[in-house]
């Protein structure tokens, strides 16, 4: 498929350059019934083309997309996508099939006259009301499912995970018993304390910092992020979740887990996916993938952005917390 896209931008660029030199020749070209005749032709026989390589993408291209929402909350992100994406598809597929249709039926014939139609206030109200319904719909939707993510007052009992990044590399501290992370400040860094814990205040005595970030599944964790150097973007693709980690404030959002690393790994799509990929990686002689939930950077932060991710783990509550019940806290570490 990669080859074949290759020789398709060829080909076009080609195409290109030859119509721009028969241009620039700046010949007195006759056209007549017949030339008219056969463009209108080609339009049919390109819109054939067209909606078959679109047809085939739609098809070929769905084991790049994403595996359903592997969170509570991410499931109407998904939601809102397929309305989206179904409204503009069958809107694009009306249209492009008119406009090759039309470039058709009305190709130039010299017994043909033009038909001056100066205004329809009923069509242009219904093209522009229609859009503008649409749109509010949309973006109402939206607003309320933004809302439903950032409104974290009336959580309760969360698990709450602050997220720290710095060039090229992610950090996680967990809030210890009392559910509540200590202060954190870059003038803190120091040797071992990588996170600038202010390790003075009696809330941070029993946060603990790990390098992989687990969570409970069926159970609300708030994230909260902070950046030591350049504005960064955590990307938790499989949940649906992103946000921008800026120096000097922290940010925030939250997501609940509906299913375990091992049930993701087991649905038939994420199979499909993960065979798809592992036909490609064979072919080319690397290793083997297996799904794993994984934290992106999705900003541009430097030479070695694309190497800037941490791994997730989602598991049952009585996992979760066997393994944070392992983790040692920071007075422990920090000493």
């Amino acid at each position: 498929m990669q080859a074949l896209f290759y020789i398709f931008i060829a080909i076009a660029i080609g195409v290109s350059f030859w119509q721009i030199t028969r241009i620039l020749n700046f010949r007195t070209v006759i056209v007549d019934d017949n030339d008219n005749d056969r463009q209108g032709k080609y339009f049919l026989v390109f819109c054939a083309g067209f909606y078959a390589l679109m047809i085939y993408c739609l098809i070929a291209m769905n084991v790049m997309m994403l595996p359903e929402s592997a969170s509570v909350e991410g499931e109407h992100d998904d939601r809102l996508f397929n309305i989206t994406f179904i409204l503009i598809g069958v809107v694009q597929f009306i249209m492009q099939f008119l406009l090759f249709y039309f470039s058709f039926k009305y190709r130039g014939k010299k017994e043909n006259k033009a038909l001056f139609y100066a205004d329809s206030h009923k069509l242009e109200a219904i093209w522009t009301i229609t859009p503008a319904v649409v749109l509010v719909v949309l973006i109402g939707y939206g607003l309320w499912q933004w809302n439903n993510v950032m409104d974290l007052s009336d959580v309760e009992d969360p698990l709450v995970i602050e997220v720290y990044s710095k060039q090229f590399q992610w950090e996680a501290r967990y809030a210890g018993a009392d559910n509540t992370l200590g202060r954190g400040n870059v003038n803190y860094i120091k040797g071992i304390n990588t996170m600038g814990v202010d390790m003075s205040d009696k809330n941070s005595q029993d946060d603990k910092q790990v390098t992989e970030i687990h969570l409970p599944k069926g159970r609300k964790v708030i994230f909260k992020f902070r950046s030591q150097d350049v504005l960064h973007s955590a990307y938790m693709p499989h949940f649906r979740a992103q946000m921008n980690c800026v120096p000097g404030m922290v940010t925030e959002f939250g997501f609940t887990p509906k299913y375990t690393t091992e049930e993701m790994r087991g649905l038939s799509e994420v199979i499909d996916k993960t065979a798809a990929i592992n036909k490609v990686r064979a072919e080319k002689g690397e290793d083997l993938y297996e799904f794993d939930y994984v934290l992106l950077c999705n900003k541009i932060c430097g030479a070695s952005h694309y190497g800037m991710q941490m791994k997730i783990v989602v598991e049952e509550e009585e996992a979760f917390n066997k393994w944070i019940s392992e983790q040692p806290t920071l007075a422990e570490v920090i000493k």
